[in-house]
């Protein structure tokens, strides 16, 4: 692997009583966000080869927003995701490391753990983009990590290149 991309799932519908948190659906927005993000991230050039995505249906439905603007991905639904923290996560990525770009599209607070283990581990090529990080990783976010040569999953080896987050692009698309 080369490249790895770490994304929240967009925006759901807030819990409340009879909807239990592993159902909770995308909100419009967040369907925008999911499809916004995508393109942007495809744009880039981070088209992922396979997406690992975790069971919870918002996850679910962000990574059917992404499966319809990345080509020849492949998609892998994994229970384990589901609110797991770094160790569980630094697994997934392991054990899937053969597609030079690989998504992961998760759950907080799981998510940005992981993200700032490999942060503090690998370093960043933008010093802005690692203040960003530090600070959140809301919905529909995605950080964009890589290493310089194909290779095992050692979270020493990668650095963030990119933090995206989808309210940045609303302003942008609004005018």
């Amino acid at each position: 692997m080369q490249r790895l991309i770490l994304m929240r799932h967009a925006k759901t519908e807030p819990w409340n009583e009879g909807i239990d948190d592993f159902s909770r659906a995308l909100t419009p927005q967040g369907h925008e966000d999911a499809a916004r993000m995508a393109q942007e991230i495809v744009d880039l050039g981070w088209s992922p080869e396979r997406i690992l995505v975790s069971s919870a249906r918002r996850a679910r439905e962000t990574c059917s927003e992404v499966a319809k603007v990345v080509t020849g991905e492949k998609v892998r639904p994994m229970e384990a995701l589901y609110l797991t923290g770094v160790r569980g996560l630094t697994d997934a990525v392991a054990m899937n490391d053969g597609a030079k770009v690989l998504m992961l599209i998760g759950h907080n607070p799981g998510l940005h753990d992981f993200a700032l283990n490999i942060l503090r581990e690998g370093g960043s090529k933008n010093h802005a983009d690692a203040l960003r990080l530090n600070e959140k990783f809301p919905t529909s976010c995605a950080a964009l990590f890589e290493m310089e040569q194909d290779g095992a999953f050692v979270p020493a080896n990668f650095r963030l290149a990119h933090v995206l987050r989808a309210k940045d692009f609303r302003s942008v698309n609004l005018g």
